[in-house]
């Protein structure tokens, strides 16, 4: 069984349809990351994933429990508990604790999980240390970003739900925070990843789903998104007289090989490129408005 199960996903607000039939399987042990843009129902789908949001119409399976559980007359029961027990979420947003400090908030949170990881452990892996005695409120937003991923993982749970989960960090934090990702899913966390960087989702997704009004419009590898891998290269150089020529090829390893033959060895201004995630996401995304 997969780790998430989508089948004919829908849910609406008045006349408004958020998500109009959504289909998604995620497997075991896997980085999926969805991506949309605002409006496009990424977060409504994500939220009725989560426990948070009732859909209208569908099946959906969450770690073999439909989400409904937790919200109806049974989720208070043990089912109910287990499961949410089995997950970590990290919004845009946890809360503020600006009396606490980090150790605090984080040791307060293990106490909700049987299992939860060492607190001290999970503020030392989210890169806030040093910031343990500190109250919350003296945090950086990249800080209190790194907090909010910290109460998401001290369960250490089976299925993680990031939402936008470095925004705010500077580069060599997103960075690091990659690795702390890479260390979950070699552990077998499976992560689902929602983001608007798209080198993000191309350094940490298995697969991605691009998501636009309200339909899953896709679902492949980052590298295979598109059919990028089979898009034409664009070749490009700098002549003698001091201006630029491209060519676009299947081929680009050969034109390289003529070029370097016309000359004779080093080419000057050279550079081979194909589209990136974020030109096939863009013309998706086009295409779909």
């Amino acid at each position: 069984m997969d780790a998430i199960r989508v089948r004919g996903l829908r849910k609406a607000y008045g006349d408004n349809v958020a998500v109009g039939g959504v289909d998604l399987d995620v497997a075991h042990g896997e980085v999926f990351a969805l991506l949309g843009p605002n409006g496009a129902g990424k977060t409504t789908t994500v939220e009725i994933l989560e426990g948070y949001r009732r859909r209208d119409d569908g099946e959906v399976s969450v770690l073999g429990v439909d989400p409904a559980v937790a919200q109806g007359r049974r989720g208070t029961g043990p089912v109910a508990k287990r499961w949410r027990e089995r997950l970590g979420i990290v919004l845009q947003g946890t809360g503020e604790f600006d009396e606490l400090t980090v150790g605090e908030v984080v040791r307060h949170f293990a106490r909700f999980y049987p299992g939860a990881d060492d607190p001290a452990t999970v503020i030392e892996r989210v890169g806030l240390a040093e910031k343990a005695t500190a109250r919350t409120h003296t945090l950086s937003g990249g800080q209190k970003r790194r907090l909010d991923v910290a109460l998401g993982i001290i369960g250490r749970p089976e299925l993680l739900f990031l939402d936008e989960p470095t925004t705010g960090f500077d580069p060599e934090a997103r960075r690091e925070f990659w690795q702390l990702i890479r260390d979950l899913q070699a552990g077998g966390t499976t992560i689902v990843l929602t983001t608007h960087y798209l080198e993000e989702a191309e350094a940490l997704a298995d697969r991605v789903g691009v998501i636009a009004k309200g339909r899953l419009i896709a679902v492949d590898t980052p590298r295979s998104l598109g059919r990028r891998d089979a898009a034409l290269a664009t070749v490009s150089w700098r002549t003698p007289e001091g201006g630029w020529e491209r060519t676009r090829s299947a081929t680009p390893t050969a034109v390289v090989a003529d070029l370097a033959a016309r000359f004779a060895g080093e080419v000057p201004g050279l550079t081979v490129t194909r589209p990136t995630l974020e030109d096939v996401y863009l013309e998706m995304i086009g295409g779909a408005a």
